[in-house]
């Protein structure tokens, strides 16, 4: 007599047990909703200055900047770089104000440098020109 069972598969008993993933990405889920931080942006108020201009006084000196990088104190072109710029600026006897004609096409990198080279020689005011 043989009392041991045979154990046969067939194709058709075969099943997926989907519970216990359900359960551990319902707990993925809860760790991630409670982990996660929900931060507002806040806006900050600024006025944006309106584009008239500044008024040219006759202690105002004027700085032109062209498309390519090349400065212009007082209408005399000066030599390429930002040093020639620093010492032009600080040269001058008159520290009240400087306005700047900067081309809408100049690279932003030399916008900044004409203002460090401004800020370094200590003037008292500086003003960009815009069209109207």
């Amino acid at each position: 007599m043989n009392f041991r069972r045979r154990h046969t598969f067939s194709t058709d008993e075969v099943r997926v047990d989907f519970i216990p993933l359900i359960d551990i990405l319902l707990v993925v889920l809860i760790f991630i909703t409670a982990t996660t931080t929900f931060n507002q942006l806040h806006e900050i108020p600024v006025q944006l200055p309106s584009a008239e201009g500044p008024s040219l006084s006759p202690e105002s000196h004027v700085l032109a900047i062209s498309q390519d990088g090349q400065f212009a104190l007082n209408g005399r072109f000066l030599s390429q770089g930002h040093d020639a710029l620093s010492e032009a600026l600080t040269a001058l006897p008159n520290k009240t104000s400087v306005l700047i004609y900067a081309d809408a096409n100049a690279r932003h990198a030399v916008v900044i440098e004409a203002l460090e080279a401004a800020r370094h020689a200590q003037f008292e005011k500086i003003s960009f020109v815009t069209q109207q």
